[in-house]
Parts: C-alpha cells; structure tokens; sequence
C-alpha cells in the first residue's frame, strides 16, 4: 500500500472551479434581482386581473379573519323562525291524538301546508312585527289543493305590504348556451302586494359564500347587457331586487346604499335568535313563551328551513371550519345580509381598482427588494421575511376587523415570500456551494485539530474523518511501521501512532510525515538535507531521559518520516482541564521537572518554540514530565519557504501557540528565552486556573496575574513574572538562572500551608507528591494542541485555500533556529 495523499496537488480540479463560478454568480445582484422581478411581475399581473387564483386566496384569507376576529353579537331585533327538526317532529303529536293537537295540521304533513304560513305570517304581523320574510320558494301549485293557495294568497291580500316572498335565478347550461331561467312565485301569490326578493348570492372560488345578494344581480345584469341592447323587451333584471333589499323596503326601513360587496358575518350559526315554528302554532307557547307574540313585536322575521334533511346549507365563514363545524342555513346567510345592509358595515376593498391592487404589489415588492438587498445573512433576511409578511398580515387584519376594509393580502404575501424565498434560498446555495468547497480542502487536512474543530460544529462534515481513517488505517510504512491511529495532521503531513512490526511484541511508537507538495524538484533535495539535519538534531536531544527519543527516520513515496518512541502518560492539560487553582509547591514541582530539560535542550543549540500543556506529558513509569513536539517537521517547512522553493500546502505555518508565544517569537525573531516565556505561561496557568489565552494584560503587554493568585509567595511570584516579562531583555535568559532563583525559595515555598480549597487535578488534597493528575494513554489523545486557544498557530491551514492556480503562491516563513 501506498500512501494516496503523496499524488495529491494543490491544482483546483474542474469541478471545483465550477462551483466557484456558480457561487459567484448566485452571488450576484442581478441574478437575485432577474428572479425577484420575474416573481414580482407575476404576482402582480395576477392581482391586477384579479384572476381566479388571487380570488381563491383572498377568500380563504377572509374566512380566516373571521376566524380570528370571532363571533359578534348580532341585532336583536332580526329572528328566525327556524323550519327546524324539532317542528317537523311535531307531526308525531298530532297523528297520535288529531283531535288534542288539531292547531299542528298543517305541519303534519311534508311539505307543510301554505296555510301554516299564512296562520304564521297573520300571527306576527297582528303581534307587531316590522315585516316577515319566507325565504320559501312556491313557484307550483300547493300539493294540498287550490284553497291552500288560497289561503295564503287571502293573508297575502291583507298583509302582503309587509310581507317578502323569495325568488330565485337558475343558470343552466345547456349546449347551446347559458339559459338564465328567473324562478318566482305563484301568479295567484304575486297578484298581492306582496314583495319579492332574490336569495342568490355568488359563491366564490372556495365555494364559499361571502358577497351579498345585489352582487349576484349586478353580476347577472352585466352578463345579460348585451343581449338587453338589442332586445325590445324590457329586463326584469334591472328591476329585481335582493332578498335583503325587498325585506328592509317590506319594514319600511331607510338605509345607506350597499358600501361594499362583502357580508361581515356576525358568527355562527345561530348568531341570530331561532324560534322553532311551530310555536308560532302552539297555543301555549305562543301564550307564554313568546308572550302572546308581544316577543316579534317592531322585529323583522325570516321563515327559513333549518332542519337537517331539508339540506339548505352552506359553506361561509364561521360554517364547517376548524373552530365552527357546524354548517349555515341559507336562511341564516340572508339574515347577516338584512343586518349588513340596514348598518351600512358591509366589507369593502380598500382599493376600487384591481389594477391599483398590482401597483401596490409592485411598490411593496420593490421596497422589500430594497430591504432585503441590506443584509447578507440569511438568518437576517429571514427574520426580515417573516417580520414583513407578519407585518403586512396583521396591517390586513386590523384593516378588516376595525373598518371593514379589504386589502389584498393574500397574493401580496405570496409576493413578499417568493421574494425573501429567492434571496434566502440563494444564500443556501451559496452556503452549500461554499460548504462543498471547503469540504475538498479540508480533506487535505482532515485530522488537523483545527481542521476537527470546524468538522466538529459540521454535522455533514462528520464522516471527514472516519473516510481519512480509513485510508489510513493498516498503512505500512516503509514496509514496516503500520498504522494504528491518526494522531494528527497540519499543513506538512500527519502524525500517526503506529506498530513497530520488525521489532519483538511490536512496540508502540509516533511516526511523523513531512509531505512537501511540489513539482519543483529543488523543493525535494533540499527538504532531504534539511530533514536529515533536523534527524541528527533530535537524536542527540533524545539522549534525554525526559524527551522521547529518535528511534528511525526514512524517506518514501516523496515524503519524510521521523519515528519517536511512544511516551505513556497523561498530558499536562488534562490536569489542567479542571481550571482549578493548583498550590505553589505543584508550580514549583512543575518548574524544577522541566528547567533542567529545557536546559540541555538549549545547551544543544536548540530552541523548543512550542511549550505548552498539551506538549508536556506526565509519564506514567515514573511520574516524570516529558517535553515533545520539537517541531521539526515544521522547522523544514518554513526552512523550504525560505529557500523560495515553490510549494503548496506549507507555505504559511508558523511555530508556536497564541498565549504561550512572547513578542520576539510572533515576529520571528525566538530566543532561549522564549521557552522561558512560555514555561512561565504554563505555571501562571496552573497557579490561577485561567488558561493562557484568557490572561489579561496591561497597557504596556505585562501579564496581569498576581491578583487572581493571592496565597503565592512574593518571592516566587516575582521568579514567575520575570520569566513572562513582555521585553525580552528583561526576561531570564538561561535555564540555569531560574534554577538557582528557585532554590533559594523552595524551602519556604514547601514551609507555607497550602489552602484548604487547593486540590490536586485529580480532586485529592495535593500532598506534595506525584503522580499530579489523572492517567490518559497518550494513545486515546486525539487533539494534541490547547482545545482553549482562541487562535492555534501551530498547525495553521494555508492562507490560499481558496485562490486559484495563479494565485497560489509560496511565501515566505519565520525564521527558524534548531
């Protein structure tokens, strides 16, 4: 097996490319505004033909805003007299006992006798009722005989004045065409002063009943104006009026002309008073429950079926909804429209003109364009979005409940939705393209910590690391060293724990990868001499018994490769991990291990540049703490920038940590000092509980940490705060000067009690002894840099993820001692 990420190139495939371009283009404002003006022109041209669709969604709107709005008294002075289940049942009284229940005859029978409301319509009008509607048709002959009829037409002779008969208009289609066929009452009924008034109303497109009477008959003079321009006939039409009109000119009421087509409905049914009917025929309840009829008194009645199999229902609002199942009874409909019509509070639309409907359209839609053009995130426009819909629903809806004003609201809002869609949905393409971008160039550099962090807050970037484990895994390197783990990765190569197969009981140990991606073969020859240099370097570092040694180091498959041994242990960070303050005598311990490793590794000429927690393991044999990660590798790649070799992917990492890094290390410029700097960072850490990052610092770049470490002694806080003094002249310059320094405190540091709240990591009370904190198999340790670090510069990804190919360039590194 080889290793597959040597043959990789920084070259950005076609694909890649590709997706830029779109995310560049979706990106741009004319593509957002050709949408949004291709919906906007849409809408409105919808709305200003007030087409079938835009008819359908604002009558569901309003049924909706009845819905909310809820039910309102309606006038007291408006009764039904309901043909109701309870009077039809009646007929079972009187076939059992004829002679006891002889007043219910002319119920007994279906359909009733017109001599029953001829008693009903001579009963109310004597008890003082302003007039009586029979929403009735009674277009033939009465089943029961010509004196049937004439009864009714003799109470008709007599109150007819006062009393409203219904008619009705079929429109039947037929082959020929629309046939408008005009249903009225008998001649013998319509020969009295009688009333007539049309109960059609139109149904719009929900099938719901929501415009009043006059509408249909406007509608239906208009569709017959042709045919009356040529005709010598006179139309009927034009003389017609609506049920609601003939009832209120029947009670002699004035009122204002028809304000707006649409009924504001009061509520459900039953929102007006119902009286079963055959009250009106039972001599004890017209006695006591109506008070001798003194109940109708100065009120307008309308006689309407309400009984279930007579089936005069139908859909409006407050009738079969979620919150009203139950359906209107025609008669209860007109009823809402005699109300509507004598208050003068019918609905109207705000705009007289469809047309005017689309211009508002197009300025709403064109201010929101605007609106939307100010924020680019996503999460901005949508609150934007659904603010403005929201705004503009609601606008709608005080509009209608307070002044009976129509706006068009639902085309609108589908207006503004398909708008704010159109932005936000570019946005998600071009989040998505970015994603799927990022996703290619994080696959480079799968097993980076940072590279894990920005996986970890992914949840579609998850299998990222199990695809580079898999390739990995079982690797044999140099024919020898198989991959166990990935440890992990950066800009020069990756870190993997692996097993020595050629050595007895296959030890553990830490393979290290320097892979330079370049076709330049300068680049290759001298990363081999500088590779080599740093092996010897580190070879003679690990002659320390507190720093891992050297155990190979081989070239293959165009990379390089340093073989460590395998310290077992825990990271200091993990004792850390608490942010806990740790006793002095713990600092004290953590300085007197480490000191004298730092000075052998300077009297070797060398420089550490990256100590920190997460780079000091505890081992667990004898408790000793052991300094790792001497960055070679990163060494060589900042070597090779130098050299002006052209590479890839190890153009910008830099040596060192953000928080443990002085000054002179940021720009450059490390010295032995600033192992010093950072050792001291790490004590200050420990000592106070804060992690190096979050540590403050005065005007002129000191550490200000004295205050959150009170129980330190003077003498040794002074030691530590001139180990991280921020000019490094004033900075200990050997390893040796903070030996002897700390010498001469350490007995009275160990004299003095410690606090009683001072734990060890571990949470026992620290007695001075080691081991300090929890054991971890450096094997199960993933991320080998500070999880707390704001900024990681360690393992920094290249700067030119994202150029193309004649962008990417190498630039120059930090200088680098070894």
């Amino acid at each position: 097996m080889t290793l597959s990420s040597n043959t990789k190139t920084a070259a950005l495939s076609t694909g890649y490319r590709v997706k830029g371009w779109m995310q560049r283009q979706v990106k741009r404002d004319w593509v957002k505004l050709s949408l949004a003006g291709l919906w906007l022109s849409f809408v409105a041209a919808h709305v200003a033909t007030n087409s079938l669709l835009v008819q359908l969604v604002e009558s569901r709107l309003q049924t909706l805003f009845f819905e909310i709005r809820g039910p309102r008294a309606a006038p007291a002075d408006i009764v039904i007299l309901a043909m109701d289940d309870e009077s039809f049942s009646q007929a079972e009284y009187y076939r059992t006992d004829p002679a006891e229940y002889s007043y219910l005859a002319p119920i007994a029978g279906s359909p009733w006798q017109r001599r029953a409301y001829a008693i009903a319509i001579e009963r109310l009008l004597e008890a003082g009722a302003a007039a009586v509607a029979v929403d009735i048709l009674m277009f033939s002959d009465s089943s029961y005989g010509p004196d049937d009829d004439r009864a009714l037409a003799e109470v008709l002779a007599r109150y007819g004045d006062r009393v409203v008969l219904a008619t009705s208009v079929d429109d039947a289609q037929l082959r020929q065409g629309a046939l408008i066929r005009p249903t009225q009452p008998l001649p013998l009924l319509r020969d009295t002063p009688v009333h007539t008034g049309n109960i059609n109303s139109p149904t719009e497109p929900n099938g719901r009943i929501h415009r009043h009477g006059r509408v249909y008959l406007n509608a239906l003079e208009a569709s017959l104006a042709d045919i009356d321009a040529v005709s010598t006939l006179p139309s009927d039409v034009t003389t017609t009026q609506s049920f609601a009109e003939a009832t209120l000119a029947a009670a002699q009421v004035e009122h204002p002309p028809y304000r707006g087509d649409f009924i504001n409905f009061y509520g459900p049914t039953r929102s007006f008073n119902h009286v079963p009917f055959w009250y009106v025929l039972d001599p004890d309840n017209w006695g006591n429950h109506l008070g001798g009829g003194r109940f109708f008194q100065d009120k307008i009645v309308l006689i309407g079926a309400t009984a279930r199999f007579l089936q005069d229902f139908h859909q409006a609002p407050f009738s079969e909804t979620l919150l009203h199942p139950e359906p209107m009874a025609g008669v209860e409909i007109l009823a809402n429209d005699i109300a509507n019509l004598r208050s003068g509070q019918t609905l109207r639309q705000g705009l007289p003109s469809p047309w005017l409907g689309g211009l508002l359209v197009v300025v709403s839609g064109a201010g929101f364009v605007l609106l939307l053009r100010r924020f680019n995130r996503p999460v901005a426009r949508l609150g934007w979005t659904l603010a403005t819909l929201g705004g503009w629903f609601w606008l709608s809806y005080g509009l209608f409940a307070g002044a009976g004003v129509l706006l068009p609201t639902g085309a609108p809002i589908i207006g503004l939705m398909m708008l704010g869609s159109t932005y936000i949905v570019a946005d998600i393409v071009t989040e998505q393209l970015r994603k799927q971008r990022l996703r290619q160039t994080l696959e480079q550099y799968v097993t980076s910590p940072i590279v894990q962090e920005i996986i970890s807050q992914q949840d579609d970037l998850h299998d990222l690391l199990k695809l580079r484990e898999a390739e990995v895994i079982g690797l044999l390197l140099a024919n020898r060293y198989r991959v166990m783990q990935l440890l992990g990765s950066g800009g020069f190569g990756e870190t993997y724990v692996a097993e020595d197969t050629q050595r007895p009981g296959s030890p553990i140990c830490v393979v290290k990868q320097l892979r330079i991606i370049s076709n330049d073969p300068r680049a290759h020859r001298l990363g081999r001499r500088f590779f080599e240099g740093e092996a010897e370097t580190l070879e003679k570092l690990g002659h320390h018994s507190q720093i891992p040694r050297l155990l190979a180091y081989f070239e293959a498959q165009n990379s390089f490769y340093l073989v460590e041994e395998m310290i077992d242990g825990s990271l200091l960070k993990d004792e850390l991990a608490a942010r806990r303050p740790l006793p002095q005598t713990y600092v004290l311990d953590l300085l007197l291990g480490l000191l004298p490793v730092i000075a052998f590794v300077h009297d070797q000429g060398v420089i550490h540049r990256d100590i920190k927690p997460s780079n000091i393991i505890r081992r667990r044999a004898d408790g000793q703490l052991v300094l790792i990660d001497f960055g070679a590798v990163k060494l060589i790649s900042n070597k090779l920038a130098d050299t002006g070799a052209h590479l890839t992917s190890t153009s910008t990492i830099g040596v060192g940590t953000q928080g443990y890094m002085p000054s002179e290390q940021s720009a450059g410029l490390p010295k032995f000092g600033s192992d010093l700097y950072a050792l001291g960072v790490t004590a200050i850490e420990a000592l106070t509980g804060i992690p190096a990052y979050a540590l403050r610092r005065d005007v002129n770049g000191e550490l200000l940490w004295r205050h959150e470490a009170p129980h330190v002694d003077p003498s040794f806080g002074d030691i530590l705060s001139r180990l991280v003094f921020y000019d490094f002249t004033d900075r200990y310059q050997r390893a040796e000067a903070v030996l002897a320094d700390l010498a001469e405190v350490e007995a009275v540091v160990r004299s003095q009690p410690q606090p009683a709240a001072l734990t060890s990591p571990a949470g026992r009370q620290y007695n001075g002894h080691t081991p300090y904190g929890m054991c971890i198999d450096s094997l199960n340790t993933h991320d080998l840099d500070e999880p707390e670090a704001a900024e990681d510069t360690t393992r920094m990804l290249p700067g030119d993820w994202f150029n193309t190919d004649e962008d990417i360039s190498s630039s120059a590194g930090d200088d680098s001692e070894t």
